[in-house]
């Protein structure tokens, strides 16, 4: 808990009283309270009680220890890409994605004002790095530096215990009421269409039947065989079997580079013939296959 701005203490440890009473409602969330995934929890299940933890290994953890009944990872952004290293982490933890939730992302330049009650100049903003990157052209306009942080919301709570009036911080409007800072702009993102997609995780998967008469979304990551044309082979799996594949990103595994794995998601379900008819040639072509989980579309592809 130390590892958050003082500001955010108090909250942290009263959400965190909250869900150790019923774990099975909370949902753990990387950041303090006020941070975009923790708007993202309450936005998916608005009885869920909130679980704040400082790094994204110690929501997963949360999770597995029993202390929360699922987590909220952002996992891509429209403007600044890949958020999490999820490819990394998710296989390790052993938890499969249950659920998605896509969100607009809005963000607000907030501070404490000078001596004789104005704001600005500012010289810095602190943030997190992907609402930096997601708001640099704001930034770079006005000549203030990008300061790194852990979240968004945890920069505002810095900036609060900072006291500075010539650093800002770029944090969700609600951020500002937590930890008594003021507006100086809004929308300071610099797309209008910026979003935020995030995984819902949990120990146990679920059953692809019970998705049945839905549009769902299978994720997994594969390692190919170490021949040429090994990938072009496993993707015409999907191909010849007119499955949908709408994401496709790879990884290195280890130091060696010798080894890159394949993270996907597809349109469909196992028990539905042509993911079935994919995913049995794919464990031909492929060293690994491993399913990270059928879960319903949030948002429709294609």
């Amino acid at each position: 808990m130390d590892s958050f701005p003082a500001p955010a203490l108090e909250l942290v440890a009263s959400m965190r009283a909250a869900a150790a009473a019923d774990p099975s409602r909370a949902i753990a969330f990387q950041g303090a309270p006020g941070a975009n995934s923790h708007r993202a929890a309450m936005e998916f299940a608005p009885e869920c009680l909130p679980l704040p933890c400082f790094s994204f290994g110690d929501a997963l953890d949360a999770v597995k220890s029993g202390a929360a009944g699922c987590a909220m990872i952002p996992i891509e952004n429209s403007q600044a890409g890949r958020v999490a290293d999820i490819h990394f982490l998710l296989p390790e933890s052993g938890l499969s994605i249950v659920g998605e939730y896509f969100m607009a992302i809005h963000h607000a330049l907030m501070a404490l004002p000078n001596a004789d009650g104005t704001f600005g100049p500012f010289k810095a903003a602190f943030s997190h790095i992907h609402a930096l990157n997601q708001s640099r052209r704001y930034l770079a306009e006005r000549s203030m530096v990008p300061l790194s942080h852990a979240d968004t919301a945890g920069a505002a709570a810095h900036v609060k215990e900072l006291g500075d009036p010539a650093i800002a911080a770029i944090a969700p409007a609600i951020a500002a009421d937590l930890y008594g800072l003021t507006i100086v702009d809004n929308r300071v993102e610099d797309t209008e269409d910026n979003t935020t997609r995030f995984v819902v995780l949990a120990k146990e998967p679920r059953d692809p039947a019970s998705l049945k008469g839905q549009d769902a979304v299978t994720t997994f990551i594969f390692e190919v065989n170490n021949v040429p044309a090994a990938l072009y082979k496993a993707l015409g799996c999907f191909a010849t079997n007119g499955v949908n594949m709408t994401k496709l990103e790879s990884y290195q595994q280890g130091s060696s580079f010798a080894a890159t794995m394949f993270y996907a998601d597809i349109v469909g379900a196992p028990g539905d013939l042509g993911v079935d008819n994919a995913l049995a040639e794919l464990r031909f072509h492929a060293k690994e296959v491993r399913m990270l989980g059928t879960y319903a579309q949030a948002r429709k592809r294609g």
